[in-house]
This record gives C-alpha cells, structure tokens and sequence, in this order.
C-alpha cells in the first residue's frame, strides 16, 4: 500500500516549485515529480532579465536550479519522473509514474504549457541563442536589430507590436494571404511602420551557427526559396498545454487548459492548478510562480477545513 502523502505536486517549473517551497514552510511535505521537462521552459532560456531579485540577470537554468535547491532545503521531496496516470474520482487521489502508485490527500497541478514549433533541426539547436517563443521575454535583447516572427493570430500581432519597442525592424512571415488575427489587431499591426508583411511564405530553416543569422523561407504558391537576414526568429503559432494525462479527471477548456473557476482550484475539490497549465494570457516565470504560491495556500486550507 504506498503512502498517503498530503499534497503531490505535478511539474517542476517556477510554479511547481514554488508550490513546493511554500507547502514544506506550511509542514505539508509535499512531493513533487519534476516531468519529463525538469525546470519547464527556462530551462531552454539563456538570460533572464526580468525575474525580481537579479538585477545582472541570471541563465535559466541556473535560475530553475536555485528553485529546486531552495524547495528542497524546507524538505521536499522530489522525484524525478514523470507521471502518466492519474485517478482524481474519488479521495485520496492516486498518480502513476510507470507501475508505481502515489497517493495524496491533495493534488497541485503545474505541468505547464509548451510553446509549438516549427520542428526544424536547427530551430531547436539555437533557442535561447536568437529563437524564442516568447517576446515579451525575450525582446529586449533585440534592440536595433531585425527580426523575423512567424504567426498569424492575435498573439502573433501582439508579441509583433510588442517587438518594436525595441527592434529596429520586423518581418511577418505567414503562410496564409490573410492573418487569423482580430480586425483591430490587424489594422495596429498594420499600421506600425516597423512591421513588414510576407505572405503564402513559410520558414524552412534557420541560418546561423551560434546564433540566428538569418532565415531560408518559401513561397508555398510559387514554390520560390530566399533568405532574409535577421538576428532574431521569434515562434508565434501557438502554445499547448500539458494536460493530456488530465484529460477526464479535471475539467479543460477547448484548447486543453485547466479550467481554475476560483483562485487555483479545479473542477476537482483537493486538485489545484498553478502556472501555465491555466494560465494562457501572461505566461511569465514571476506570473508562474505567483499561482505556485496561492496553489499551495489553497492546499494548506482545504486540508485544514477536511481535518
């Protein structure tokens, strides 16, 4: 019979570990399965300039280290594995990792969400040195520079109008005549002298050894190849939750997302969601980390009111 655990925490990026360091401080000795991503996305970040606390900046994965090391300091303990079954009918709440069974009293889930790629080779090889999935992370460090996003919808013109704050000029490349994008984030984008479209075009390969020295795209009409010189490749097509595993335990919105109705709690009474996993609007570590907190403080009150 494996033992019943308080709380087990799911995913081990800002939110799951800070879950996890405020759930020990409360004596609630949590669990905490780091996945098969351990850190979550920062762990594919170079410099991280807006985390409070590190005013020279600090590399991502050194940053997820420091979370690890301080949640473990208070007593968590931490499994490195994934889980991939998970049975939240009834109390106490049961999750799979292979054939070994855990069981809790409470359930954090904080699995995040993962950025959709174009699935180039060397597309992976230089994230964090010129690629990214996040501009308002990473778009300081493209100041006077040219880019390239690839995207159509609303976050794709958001993260372009943001982009030109700092860049010195920005090439939108999608593969469609039209963008999925609202009118009104349309017409913004449209009208932003720094913004320069190419349409029925795709990215077929990254340029670059180091770092992004520019793009190989085609026209999907013409069938035409060129490249376009930038320092920067910023991926807007979207981001998925990872939330398969959860799929007819909780509640998920349409695009797979936990639905949290009130502060962190789920469709379950005793699972919470922190971080990504429900967030799709800010997505930032500190956002992350800030629902890692109330996540855990749902926790420690709900366990009070069921003793």
């Amino acid at each position: 019979m494996p033992n019943l655990e308080k709380v087990i925490i799911i995913g081990s990026g800002p939110a799951g570990f800070t879950a996890a360091l405020y759930a020990s401080r409360a004596s609630l000795n949590p669990v905490l399965f780091s996945g098969t991503e351990p850190g979550g996305q920062l762990t594919t970040t170079t410099d991280v300039e807006n985390f409070p606390g590190f005013p020279e900046g600090i590399q991502g994965p050194e940053l997820m280290q420091k979370f690890r090391k301080q949640a473990e300091r208070f007593g968590t303990k931490i499994i490195d594995k994934a889980v991939d079954k998970v049975d939240f009918t009834s109390a106490p709440f049961k999750a799979w990792s292979g054939t070994d069974e855990y069981q809790a009293k409470s359930v954090i889930i904080a699995t995040g969400a993962s950025a959709v790629w174009l699935g180039l080779d060397n597309e992976q090889k230089l994230r964090g040195k010129g690629v990214s999935s996040c501009a308002t992370c990473d778009g300081f460090f493209f100041k006077d520079k040219d880019v390239v996003l690839v995207g159509g919808g609303d976050v794709a013109m958001e993260d372009a109008i943001f982009l030109t704050k700092f860049v010195k000029g920005i090439k939108v490349v999608h593969r469609r005549e039209e963008l999925r994008a609202s009118k009104i984030m349309q017409e913004r984008a449209k009208k932003n002298p720094k913004i320069e479209f190419i349409w029925n075009t795709e990215v077929i390969d990254v340029i670059g050894e180091n770092s992004v020295e520019g793009v190989k795209v085609k026209n999907n009409k013409t069938n035409q190849e060129s490249e376009i010189a930038c320092k920067g490749l910023f991926i807007a097509i979207g981001h998925k939750p990872n939330t398969e595993v959860f799929r007819g335990q909780v509640d998920l919105d349409e695009k797979g997302y936990l639905v949290c109705a009130q502060n962190t709690a789920t469709s379950v009474k005793g699972v919470f969601g922190a971080g990504d996993v429900h967030d799709h609007v800010y997505r930032q570590a500190v956002t992350a980390a800030g629902t890692g907190c109330a996540a855990a403080i749902e926790v420690e009150r709900y366990l009070e009111d069921q003793e």
